[in-house]
C-alpha cells in the first residue's frame, strides 16, 4: 500500500535532510541512492520509491540546495544603489562556516552539471535568476549617479557575478589566502572599479585684494 500524501511528504522532508547531510558530508560525488538510503538506515528498495533513478535524486539535491540557499539569513539591506549590490555580493561569499559548506556543495555540483544538458540548462537558469537580482539595485545606483549613465546593466550584472563566484572558487581552495577581511576588500576594490570617480572639488576664488589706500599728507 503506497504511504498516505502526509506521510510521503514527511517521508521526503526526511530523505532531503539527509541528502543536505550527505552532500555536506561527502559532496555530490559522494551521493549516491546507497549512501543516502545508509544514513537514513533504510534500505535502497525503500529510497527509490521516492528517487527511482540517481539523476532524480541529484535534481531533487540541487532544487533543496537551491531552497536552502534562498532561505538562508541575510544581511540587512543599507540604502539603494551600490550599497545593496554589496551586501547581496557579500551574502555570496564563502565568509562563514555555513556559507563556505554550502558553497562548497554547489562547487562540487558543477561536474555533475557539465555532464548532463538537463542539469546545465537548470544551472544556467539558476545564473540567469542571480544576475536579474542584481539588475534593480544596479539600475538604482545608476539613476543615483553611482554609474555611468550609459553602463549597460546586464553586462556588469554578469560581471558581477563572474568576479563574485571566482573568488568563491580562490577561497574554497585557499582559505589562508582569502580570510574573510579579504574577500571583503576585494569585492570594495571591485566595485569602486566600476564607480566613475568623484569629481574633485572646485577650489574656493582666491579672495580679491584688498584695494590699496593712500595716505595723503595733511
Amino acid at each position: 500500500m503506497p504511504p498516505a500524501p502526509g506521510d510521503r511528504d514527511a517521508r521526503r522532508e526526511d530523505v532531503s535532510e539527509t541528502v543536505w547531510q550527505v552532500l555536506a558530508d561527502k559532496g555530490f560525488g559522494g551521493l549516491t541512492l546507497r549512501a543516502v538510503a545508509t544514513a537514513m538506515g533504510v534500505s535502497t528498495g525503500m529510497l527509490m520509491h521516492y528517487f527511482p533513478t540517481k539523476r532524480a535524486l541529484i535534481t531533487h539535491a540541487l532544487d533543496l540546495l537551491e531552497k536552502r540557499t534562498a532561505e538562508r539569513p541575510r544581511r540587512a539591506r543599507p540604502g539603494a544603489g551600490l550599497a545593496t549590490v554589496r551586501v547581496l555580493l557579500l551574502d555570496i561569499l564563502p565568509l562563514t562556516p555555513d556559507d563556505t559548506a554550502r558553497n562548497r556543495v554547489w562547487v562540487s555540483s558543477w561536474d555533475l552539471s557539465l555532464a548532463d544538458d538537463g542539469l546545465a540548462s537548470e544551472q544556467a537558469d539558476r545564473y540567469t535568476r542571480l544576475r536579474s537580482s542584481l539588475l534593480p539595485h544596479l539600475e538604482a545606483a545608476r539613476d543615483l549617479g553611482e554609474l555611468p549613465a550609459d553602463t549597460d546593466l546586464e553586462q556588469l550584472a554578469a560581471t558581477a557575478v563572474a568576479f563574485t563566484h571566482g573568488l568563491v572558487v580562490q577561497a574554497l581552495f585557499d582559505p589562508a589566502r582569502f580570510p574573510e577581511e579579504v574577500q571583503s576588500a576585494m569585492l570594495d576594490d571591485f566595485l569602486a572599479t566600476i564607480a566613475p570617480p568623484r569629481p574633485s572639488p572646485e577650489p574656493s576664488p582666491a579672495p580679491a585684494p584688498a584695494p590699496a589706500t593712500s595716505i595723503r599728507p595733511r
